[in-house]
């Protein structure tokens, strides 16, 4: 019995990863709005119905990988010794996560250039960063004991989570020249020092 549902899970996640495939493939050659889901389904062999299945819209095809991240993310952040300071503890964790992100740079760079050109895609991903936020405040809260009236697990996921949307930016943007999980150890160190406190010096003109 386990090994049907090993073996029913396995088809599954190939058939995701298929549909992810053809899709973002769909998406560059013929562009987002000009791609429908019939031509989606068609070129992976499946039902439009099936596509539903999978993914509740074609914006979430693009951000696929998000509910893995997240996951990832806050298992990491649940793993880390309880008396660590927190911020230290979501830095370890999203550096850690960020390393995946560098070892599926070709795949990453691809999903990023379909969102940078389509405001819905740009929308889904906030809001599904929300929920990003409110998971990773949960851990906060319970690794702290925060009560609910406590803002602080709340402001500081959503600052980490800036932290890692700056810093992939900055990588995409630089051609990859520094290592991923570097810059986001670095985004959190100078949040740590306070921006503040970061010198600004007017350009000339």
């Amino acid at each position: 019995m386990q090994g049907e549902l090993g073996l029913r899970e396995r088809k599954k996640r190939e058939r995701r990863q298929r549909i992810e495939a053809v899709a973002i493939d769909r998406f560059e050659a013929n562009g987002f709005d000009a791609t429908t889901i019939d031509d989606i389904a068609a070129a992976a062999d499946i039902a439009p119905r099936t596509f539903f299945a999978y993914f509740p819209t074609k914006e979430d095809v693009v951000l696929a990988d998000y509910a893995d991240r997240l996951e990832r993310t806050t298992n990491e952040l649940a793993r880390r010794p309880p008396a660590e300071p927190p911020w230290l503890a979501l830095s370890t964790s999203f550096a850690t996560v960020a390393a995946d992100y560098e070892a599926e740079r070709v795949q990453l760079i691809r999903r990023f250039a379909i969102m940078a050109v389509n405001p819905s895609v740009q929308a889904r991903s906030l809001q599904l960063q929300a929920g990003w936020e409110s998971a990773v405040a949960d851990v906060l809260s319970r690794r702290s004991g925060a009560g609910a009236d406590d803002v602080t697990p709340r402001l500081m996921a959503a600052t980490a989570l800036a932290c890692m949307r700056s810093s992939i930016s900055h990588w995409i943007l630089t051609g990859h020249q520094e290592p991923l999980p570097d810059l986001v150890k670095a985004s959190f160190d100078r949040l740590a020092g306070g921006l503040a406190a970061v010198p600004f010096t007017p350009t000339a003109g």
